[in-house]
């Protein structure tokens, strides 16, 4: 029998578990091998927690990798940008753009002048409000921060995700400081990076206080105007040191937009900014919440206009005499001016109000006035109704017809050369080559005294006499008081058809008023720098006799007369002797009154720019009324003084022989100044039969 063939396959021993079948082996009890898929989940998800682990184990990595490279390149570009910084040791805070501030004779502010619009001020000196509100709105962490804010800009970057769009900016007080001292106003990551270093470098420099006074000085508020003081002045017509609180609220609200929020643009827009800046306040215990309502009741006062006042033709006459003086600003000035305040306050008021009560019914729409003391000061001067309207100065740029506010002249050369008051004249048609001069209501008197022809303005008298005189001995007369403008050498010019400017012509009567010398019309006193330092002093030179004792009583006399019972009627003081002329151009063109007392010489012109004829506007009418107006509030309160000179009519048929009378040497009028120059001898002339017969 053959044997059996042995098996190759192995059969492994199993251990059952003593008592039990092999059956039982794949009992409860037993260990049961899990399903295959749920053996797959397991490693499935052991797998998924090791991904995971060194998925967040590789991002941690790489984030501090990228922190890293990404600081260091940072630092790369902030270090690039402040390589094109100049080296620190010569950074410093520029100088402020220098500030003129003109100021009147009582050391009252006239205006300023400079790019800003404002002087600089000490913290101290402006109202406590304006810091306050300005912190509370641009940035209330000011006190606390080292020149950049993380908290601010977290927060401000926060507000902005939220909204999506721009809302809130980052920027500390001292960034903005930064920007408007050193930097240029462009948009990019280079300037934004400079700005925080020099941020960094004012913080540690300055102050709080210091750089707080420093933006609120240098920033721009808008409408033309940079620092505060500019800023009030422009929107409430004060100083900063009077703002209250609500027009406080206003100007921190403008800084966010300035073109935007500025109250002269709209004035809706900058209150409800400035309830904003108001709430800001309350929220940081700066006011309280009955001071906020307060505010919030309160209407800010709004300045009239931009630049409104006579005064500012006054400040734009002194920047242009200052630079001529000493030359461009280098550094902030004080003016000291002659300006009478009041005096100058009641003349743009006077002459504003004359044109707006007058000027549609007489077709008249300027007017202009000059004040002018014995010396030359000017006391006060109107260039026109508003200056906001029209900055061109008519008081000493215009140049019109003076009309019979000429004669004056005429009549003094006439008295120089040997004709009196009474000296007697034939008033009839006149013929001068082609010309046939007229009065101006066409009618003729017959034989009158030189005394009644000025006084009622006569055309033919005035004109005889400047043939019996002659033209250029007229002209001499005119330029030795002060005319300077160009006069023509014909017998026109009796009636005053050479043109002149209001101040030049008001200058050259006063030698009438102050006793018989020239006085140079002047503006400016001193000027000085902010710390005491004088640049230029007004010198008093010695007084030119012009007008000699004999021929001074004539004319104050006649000119007297002219007020009392002549075309100047309207123009008479009360209690005060005063004397004056007028004038009238041909159709009414230019009024003018040109009167004196001892006390001032003051003169008014009304006209129109284009030349346009006006309604009857005449030399006895506005001027003489506006005339008459200011130099009565001019006098309230002033000692009564007689005008200077005086002359007592001879009543004879024949005239006797006068002596010469010796020129004086003193002024009679108070205010001399200097012992005056005497004026050359006059040549006579010989007397005619017509002077014997007449009482010459």
């Amino acid at each position: 029998m053959a044997k059996q063939k042995k098996s190759t396959k192995r059969i492994e021993p199993v251990f059952d578990t003593p008592g039990r079948s092999r059956k039982s082996s794949t009992s409860r009890n037993s260990p049961v091998k899990a399903p295959v898929s749920t053996r797959r989940k397991r490693r499935s998800s052991r797998k998924s927690r090791g991904f995971l682990s060194r998925l967040i184990g590789k991002t941690i990595y790489w984030s501090l990798v990228a922190s890293v490279w990404i600081g260091v390149f940072g630092a790369g570009v902030i270090g690039w940008h402040a390589l094109k910084l100049p080296n620190t040791d010569v950074w410093a805070v520029p100088d402020r753009p220098p500030n003129a501030r003109i100021v009147a004779v009582d050391g009252e502010l006239l205006a300023n002048r400079g790019i800003t619009g404002g002087a600089a001020m000490i913290l101290g000196e402006m109202s406590p409000y304006i810091p306050k509100a300005v912190i509370a709105i641009e940035d209330r962490r000011f006190k606390y921060h080292f020149g950049i804010d993380p908290i601010g800009l977290a927060r401000a970057m926060g507000a902005n995700v939220m909204a999506r769009r721009l809302v809130q900016g980052g920027s500390t007080i001292t960034q903005q400081l930064a920007k408007n001292l050193f930097l240029k106003p462009e948009r990019t990551l280079g300037r934004k990076i400079q700005e925080a270093i020099l941020a960094l470098w004012l913080e540690s420099r300055f102050s709080k206080d210091e750089i707080i006074e420093l933006y609120l000085n240098r920033v721009y508020f808008g409408s033309g105007s940079y620092g505060v003081d500019a800023a009030s002045q422009k929107y409430f017509g004060k100083s900063a040191r009077n703002v209250n609180l609500a027009e406080a609220a206003i100007l921190a609200g403008v800084l966010k937009a300035p073109s935007r929020f500025s109250p002269l643009r709209n004035q809706k827009l900058a209150n409800e900014r400035a309830s904003l800046v108001l709430d800001s306040m309350r929220r940081e215990g700066f006011i309280s919440d009955l001071e906020s309502a307060t505010a919030l009741t309160m209407q800010a006062k709004k300045a009239k206009r931009y630049l409104s006042g006579s005064q500012n033709y006054v400040a734009d006459m002194v920047m242009k005499q200052a630079r001529q003086l000493l030359g461009e600003m280098q550094n902030d000035l004080i003016i000291a001016t002659t300006i009478d305040m009041d005096l100058q306050k009641k003349a743009g008021q006077l002459i504003y109000q004359t044109l707006k009560d007058n000027g549609e019914q007489k077709t008249v729409k300027q007017g202009a006035l000059v004040s002018l003391d014995g010396t030359g000061a000017i006391r006060a001067l109107v260039g026109g109704k508003e200056y906001a309207e029209s900055q061109f100065n008519r008081a000493t740029d215009a140049k019109r017809q003076p009309g019979s506010a000429f004669k004056p002249f005429v009549y003094l050369a006439a008295l120089e050369a040997g004709r009196t008051p009474t000296s007697i004249r034939n008033d009839a048609p006149v013929r001068i080559g082609k010309w046939t001069p007229e009065n101006y209501d066409k009618k003729y008197r017959g034989e009158v005294t030189l005394t009644k022809a000025l006084s009622i303005s006569l055309n033919t008298i005035s004109a005889q006499l400047v043939m019996e005189t002659g033209p250029g001995t007229v002209i001499k007369v005119a330029r030795r008081l002060g005319i300077e403008s160009k006069i023509s050498n014909n017998a026109s010019i009796a009636l005053g058809t050479s043109e002149t400017s209001l101040l030049e012509l008001t200058s050259a009567f006063t030698p009438f008023a102050n006793g018989g010398y020239r006085a140079e019309p002047f503006l400016i006193k001193r000027i000085s720098t902010s710390d005491g330092k004088i640049l230029f002093e007004r010198k008093t030179n010695p007084q030119i006799r012009v007008v000699r004792q004999r021929e001074l009583g004539m004319m104050n006399m006649m000119l007297t007369t002219a007020l009392q019972s002549g075309t100047g009627k309207n123009a008479r003081l009360r209690n005060w002797p005063a004397a004056g002329k007028t004038g009238t151009s041909q159709k009414s063109r230019d009024g003018w009154f040109i009167g004196y007392t001892a006390n001032l010489t003051t003169g008014i012109w009304y006209g129109n720019d284009d030349g346009t004829p006006t309604t009857k506007v005449t030399g006895g009418g506005l001027p003489a009324r506006t005339w008459a107006k200011f130099m009565q509030f001019a006098h309230s309160n002033v000692p009564v003084e007689n005008l200077p000179g005086n002359f007592t009519p001879l009543v004879a048929s024949v005239p006797k022989s006068r002596p010469i009378v010796p020129v004086s040497t003193t002024r009679q009028s108070t205010g001399a100044i200097q012992p005056p120059i005497e004026l050359g001898q006059q040549q006579k002339k010989p007397r005619t039969i017509l002077d014997l017969l007449f009482g010459n």
